[in-house]
């Protein structure tokens, strides 16, 4: 018979305690980001409430001394302290806007622009068409793209029309032909090549549009490629006479849909903003995305002293507030850290541009400041530092470090700023190939190898040689 034995054994374990994680993941937020989630504690939470300005004709604190006050009460205090904190008030919003106001913001000013599907649509309901053609049409303006084209097959399309009697493929292709009439022009195309069709009736004269259906049915990738020479040989037309009509058809529009509907378009805002002051390089957190939150000291009170009826959720509500606002100083904190450590070490390409960017690693940041290489990782992704050459995500200034034949390094960002310029000043008929920079850069004493200088280019969006030769 068994026995059942017992043994106590003790093992270390790495976890994430959940006000650890609170902070990582407020930490790795974009600014867009931080400054929603932050929004959304404050509608949900009670304990948070946004500090008062100046500017709302309460005492208030700026940002900076705002920041320092806080560092050193959390110090002396600990979280004791933390319902005195007045951090920063950042809305997100222009200045003079501000949550629960009745004015409307500048977004919201903005018209909303139809979709392609309500534009078609509309010009739908004014169609005389049978009840049935109407409704199979509908559902192919449903199944469109967001560049305007029919991505399904007319037979998949079958089963989504519920009709009696169900719908035949002829059916399906006459309804193609109703949406193909309406406007934009090229729209509910099945390729490329059908959309450049469809918009040749806009062509006025006969033997150019006559040309141009020929490139475009049979010689579309001589077409794309830009290659004039072999078109005019294959179609026995002259170079000016193909051009002419090539240049036309570029003319067409081969996304009919994007004209319709508002993008998503991903705005960036510098975390950081960098200036030169007296000679000296000087850093300082962006104050329009800084936001300003504080413990409601009068709910927190309230709340401590009625302790005795025991409520774990307002507990939890109070202790995610302390999170928050402390949090929201230590992300800005360690995020000011880094940017003031990078551009220590890369103030030379603030002076001198790319060339002079120094190959920098993660270690070195962290090494400095005393973080973990997790942590920088975090803070460098998605954030911005905004500088007199441009705005930059931090993670840009790292890059390994490649040896020169002087036995020192050069950073990536360097050998592209040389690759570009040696582009830039290259003769318009006689381009550059890729091998022939990777041996100028050998002259010069970088050792960098062809497909390392193919893949600086295309990170540079240039084209090859070949195509730069033939625009030329």
């Amino acid at each position: 018979m068994g026995s059942i034995a017992f043994r106590a054994e003790q093992r270390q374990q790495q976890s994430l305690s959940p006000k650890l994680q609170h902070a990582v993941r407020l930490l790795q937020l974009s600014s867009l980001d931080f400054a929603q989630a932050v929004h959304q504690a404050l509608g949900k939470n009670p304990f948070l409430e946004i500090a008062e300005t100046e500017e709302d004709g309460a005492v208030g604190e700026t940002t900076g001394p705002a920041l320092r006050d806080a560092k050193a009460q959390a110090a002396n205090d600990g979280d004791a302290g933390e319902s005195d904190r007045e951090i920063w008030q950042a809305d997100g919003f222009p200045s003079g806007q501000r949550i629960g106001s009745d004015e409307p913001g500048a977004l919201e000013r903005v018209p909303v622009a139809a979709s392609l599907a309500a534009h078609l649509h509309a010009q739908l309901a004014l169609q005389p068409l049978p009840r049935r053609e109407e409704l199979l049409a509908r559902v192919i303006v449903e199944s469109l793209d967001d560049d305007g084209y029919l991505r399904s097959g007319l037979d998949e399309l079958l089963g989504l029309a519920e009709l009696e009697p169900p719908a035949t493929r002829a059916d399906m292709e006459r309804a193609l032909q109703q949406v193909q009439a309406l406007e934009p022009a090229g729209v509910a195309a099945r390729s490329v090549a059908e959309c450049l069709r469809l918009q040749l009736p806009a062509i006025e004269c006969a033997q150019t549009a006559a040309l141009a259906q020929t490139i475009i049915d049979s010689h579309l990738p001589l077409l794309a490629a830009k290659d004039v020479g072999a078109l005019a040989r294959v179609l026995e037309r002259t170079p000016a006479e193909v051009e002419a009509v090539c240049d036309r058809i570029r003319h067409l529009d081969p996304r009919p849909g994007w004209r319709f509907g508002a993008s998503d378009v991903q705005y960036v805002v510098p975390d950081v903003i960098v200036r030169k002051q007296r000679g000296i390089w000087t850093v300082q957190l962006n104050p329009a995305i800084v936001p300003k939150v504080k413990l409601n000291r009068v709910y927190a009170e309230m709340f401590q002293r009625s302790r005795r009826e025991q409520n774990p959720a307002m507990a939890d509500h109070l202790q995610e507030a302390r999170w928050t606002v402390r949090n929201v100083e230590q992300r800005f904190s360690t995020i000011l850290g880094v940017a003031e450590a990078i551009v220590r070490r890369q103030k030379h390409f603030l002076d001198f541009g790319a060339m002079a960017m120094k190959p920098m690693g993660l270690r070195e940041i962290a090494d400095e400041l005393g973080i973990h290489e997790s942590t920088v990782s975090r803070v460098t992704n998605n954030k911005y530092m905004a500088t007199p050459l441009g705005v930059f995500e931090l993670k840009y200034f790292f890059s390994r470090a490649m040896s020169t034949a002087s036995g020192g390094a050069c950073s990536g960002t360097a050998i592209r700023g040389l690759i570009k310029d040696m582009i830039d000043a290259e003769p318009a008929a006689e381009p550059l190939s890729d091998a022939e920079i990777a041996r100028r850069l050998v002259q010069q004493g970088l050792t960098v190898a062809r497909r390392t200088v193919t893949k600086y280019r295309q990170a540079l969006r240039i084209e090859p040689f070949e195509r730069r030769r033939r625009h030329a």
